[in-house]
């Protein structure tokens, strides 16, 4: 049976470690969704239409080659809800520090008991990407700093892009 795991976030934008936690996720399902979470009390940078082109650009690729299929798609509920719509029997949450486990201990404990049959996986983020956050990747480019280090490419660009006008 195939397993699909779904990786919820803003991702506003994509960053490194997004990336870095794709490849990892790639080793543990079939099917890879990555769930752009939309909150009408938040206003992004970028719009969900540009969020989903930013994904499948630098990601789908990534879990491709990993031969795992690739989905993007939105939602504006709660994750485990969004998961089981996806049939996902594995939700993907990525930890830099021991504040990030803190918290995500409680939302796997609320989303397991809410979903028993969704699995919270955690993945250890490299130590390369452990700092990359997209506030800091925001913060840096709307004051004209390099974000090259932190970003894939296209997204550096369209970083760029948003904060010349």
């Amino acid at each position: 049976m195939p397993r699909t795991a779904l990786f919820p976030g803003s991702f506003d934008p994509v960053t490194n470690g997004h990336l870095d936690l794709v490849r990892q996720a790639t080793r543990l399902a079939d099917r890879l969704v990555l769930a752009i979470g939309t909150h009408p009390g938040k206003t992004p940078l970028f719009s969900v239409e540009e969020r989903r082109a930013m994904l499948e650009e630098t990601c789908a690729p990534i879990a491709r080659a990993g031969g795992c299929d690739f989905a993007s798609i939105t939602f504006a509920d709660l994750v485990v809800a969004a998961a089981q719509r996806e049939g996902a029997s594995l939700i993907v949450r990525g930890l830099r520090s021991a504040s990030d486990f803190d918290y995500e201990m409680e939302m796997a404990g609320m989303n397991g008991a809410m979903a028993p049959t969704v699995q919270t996986v955690f993945l250890p983020a490299s130590p390369i990407a452990r700092p990359i956050t997209g506030t800091l990747v925001r913060q840096i480019a709307s004051m004209g700093g390099d974000v090259s280090q932190f970003v894939p490419p296209s997204v550096a660009a369209r970083l760029k892009q948003k904060f010349s006008r």
